[in-house]
């Protein structure tokens, strides 16, 4: 009997709300300490995601999307020739799940083009590494570079690898037919760690963090004597990064969202008369 009312409950939200699939690919790319422009393709990974769709209205949704995307910077890339000469890189794997806001500025029914915006909430996972000197892939977190989580630097904790962000963003729609629509966005996340890119502060004291850690990390903290006439290991203090900025992750792409059921559809054409396009283009 339980059951029964159950589905009976749930049976007017699932066949009267208009529900949608959303299919996401493009690239992603990030900012901080390897990479200082605000916004830009280059040294760009794939991105892409699922999710699925509710509309409260013609310009209210409610959107989760899981999306999986890939970062990194080298210094190499750098214009500024003391950043090409600290020589780090780094590579790190995202995945993301979010609950999302979305605002259409116009009523699809009635036009064949919109912008909207976003914005809600993330759970992502991130794990920072870099190839050593024999092409070994090297995970960075594990290796305190920056001092994290050694005793003699109490003031540097390790750095959680699942953490929350803020998404936002937005683009520009076009309704291909009554139950197809495509968009070009562009999604900013704003981070809480500066650790991204496993960089932010100073360089610790070779000998500490060789006596915690080994060579490797000494080798991974710093990598400008692998260049020719590269300088030994910096002083303890010198600055390794900038802290005053948390780091942020984008991506950016084509979306697709197909209806799953016919109640969209079905307002479009009695509010058109038609089944046509909308009335108006603009």
């Amino acid at each position: 009997m339980k059951k029964i009312l159950l589905a009976a409950l749930l049976s007017p939200l699932l066949t009267q709300a208009q529900w949608n699939v959303n299919l996401f690919g493009g690239f992603s790319n990030y900012n901080g300490d390897l990479q200082s422009q605000d916004y830009t393709t280059q040294q760009s990974h794939l991105s892409f995601g699922a999710g699925i769709q509710y509309d409260l209205n013609m310009h209210f949704s409610l959107l989760s999307n899981l999306t999986y995307g890939k970062v990194g910077a080298s210094d190499s890339y750098s214009p500024f020739a003391d950043l090409r000469a600290r020589n780090l890189s780094f590579e790190t794997n995202i995945g993301e799940w979010n609950v999302l806001v979305e605002y259409n500025l116009l009523d699809l029914r009635d036009h064949r083009v919109t912008p909207y915006v976003f914005v809600g909430a993330a759970v992502y996972h991130f794990n920072p590494y870099a190839y050593d000197t024999t092409g070994k892939k090297v995970y960075l977190r594990p290796l305190s570079t920056e001092g994290e989580g050694l005793p003699q630097y109490p003031d540097r904790k390790e750095y959680a690898l699942t953490q929350m962000a803020i998404p936002f963003g937005g683009g520009i729609k076009f309704r291909i037919t009554d139950r197809v629509t495509l968009a070009y966005e562009i999604g900013l996340r704003k981070l809480f760690t500066d650790y991204l890119d496993d960089v932010s502060t100073t360089y610790v004291s070779e000998s500490v963090l060789l006596a915690a850690k080994g060579p490797e990390a000494v080798e991974m903290a710093y990598r400008g004597n692998e260049l020719k006439d590269g300088p030994a290991y910096p002083a303890a203090g010198s600055p390794r990064g900038g802290s005053k900025h948390d780091d942020w992750y984008y991506m950016s792409g084509l979306r697709v969202t197909i209806a799953l059921n016919a109640t969209g559809a079905e307002k479009y054409r009695r509010h058109n008369g038609i089944l046509d396009c909308p009335k108006k283009v603009y």
